[in-house]
C-alpha cells in the first residue's frame, strides 16, 4: 500500500496564497516534483552578482578553512540596508535544483520577496585536509552549541558588512540548510533570536547525532522565541541508530505548534534528498518573507 502524505494543519498565521498552497500540496504528493519557472533564470530579469572567497577560521574553529559565496541582488542600494539569508552547505543551494540566486532574482524583481543578500557557506575543511573535504561538517552543524553562531557573527558577517549595508533587524535575517545544515539553521535562530529570526530546514537532522534530538523537548519547555520556521520532511527519510528523521521532523513541528510558533511543515513523498525542498523553494521564500 503506498504511503500518502498526512495532512498537517498549520496555524492560521502561516497561510499563504492559494497558488502557493496548491504548489505545496502538489509537491508533497510525488517523490520527485518538477521544478517550476521561478527556479530557473528568466529573460528580462536583472541578475545579481555572485562572488566567492575563502575564509580561514580564527576563534570559533581555528585553522578550519571554507569556501563562501556572496550573492548581491541587482536591486541592492547602499542607502537601503538589505535583508540577509545565510545558507549552510553552499553548493547544495547553488546547484541547478535549488538555484537560489535565480530564485532570488525572479522573486525580488517581482516584489515577492525583499531585496536580500545571500551568504552561502560551505562546511569547513580540517587543517591538512584537501579543499572541500568538508571534514568539520558534523561538528559545526550538529553540535547544539553557539560555536557556529560565533563563526558567523564574529568572522563572516563582518566581511559582508565591510562592503554592504545589512539590516540589523532580526526579522530581516534568515538561515537555511539541509539535513545537518537544517538543524544548524534552527540552532542559529534559537541561540541568537536577537540577530536571526527566520529559519528554513530541509529534512533537518533533529536526531541524536550530537544531541539535536533534545530540540522538540526544549521547544516545549522554553518560553516561545520570536522565530518563524519552515520545516520540510520526507516519508522515506533516514532511519538509523541516530533516530528516524521522519518522526523527528514531525515531533519538531508538533512542538512548534504546541508553543504557538509561526511555522509551516510540509511533509512529502521523497527521501533524504533535495528534490522536494528545491521544488517548493520559491513558494517557501514567499511564505518566509511575507
Amino acid at each position: 500500500m503506498p504511503i500518502v502524505s498526512l495532512p498537517i494543519d498549520n496555524p492560521p498565521a502561516s497561510r499563504s496564497s492559494e497558488t502557493d498552497e496548491a504548489a505545496f500540496a502538489a509537491a508533497c504528493l510525488v517523490a520527485a516534483p518538477l521544478l517550476g519557472p521561478d527556479s530557473v533564470a528568466q529573460p528580462g530579469i536583472p541578475k545579481g552578482t555572485l562572488t566567492t572567497f575563502r575564509h580561514v577560521g580564527v576563534s570559533a574553529f581555528p585553522g578550519v578553512a571554507r569556501d563562501c559565496w556572496l550573492y548581491v541582488p541587482a536591486q541592492y542600494k547602499p542607502a537601503e540596508p538589505a535583508h540577509l539569508m545565510v545558507f549552510q552547505d553552499a553548493r547544495f543551494y547553488l546547484a541547478d535544483d535549488f538555484n537560489a540566486p535565480a530564485v532570488f532574482d525572479n522573486l525580488i524583481a517581482r516584489g515577492e520577496m525583499p531585496v536580500t543578500i545571500g551568504l552561502f557557506v560551505e562546511p569547513g575543511d580540517l587543517p591538512g585536509e584537501a579543499p572541500n573535504s568538508r571534514g568539520n561538517r558534523s561538528f559545526e552543524y550538529d553540535s547544539v552549541t553557539d560555536a557556529y553562531s560565533r563563526l558567523l557573527h564574529d568572522e563572516l558577517l563582518p566581511i559582508v558588512e565591510r562592503d554592504y549595508a545589512i539590516s540589523k533587524n532580526p526579522d530581516h535575517r534568515a538561515s537555511t540548510g539541509m539535513s545537518s545544515g537544517g538543524i544548524c539553521a534552527f540552532n542559529l535562530a534559537w541561540e541568537r533570536p536577537d540577530s536571526f529570526r527566520r529559519v528554513v530546514s530541509h529534512v533537518g537532522s533533529f536526531t541524536n547525532i550530537r544531541g539535536g534530538n533534545a530540540y522538540p523537548s526544549l521547544v516545549r519547555k522554553t518560553e516561545p522565541k520570536p522565530i518563524r520556521a519552515f520545516l520540510q520532511g520526507a516519508a522515506h527519510d533516514l532511519d538509523n541508530p541516530n533516530g528516524s528523521w521522519s518522526i523527528a521532523n514531525f515531533d519538531m513541528a508538533a512542538s512548534l505548534r504546541f508553543k504557538g510558533y509561526d511555522h509551516r511543515f510540509e511533509f512529502g513523498q521523497g527521501a533524504h534528498d533535495r528534490k522536494h525542498g528545491a521544488a517548493i523553494f520559491p513558494e517557501t521564500m514567499r511564505w518566509l518573507w511575507r
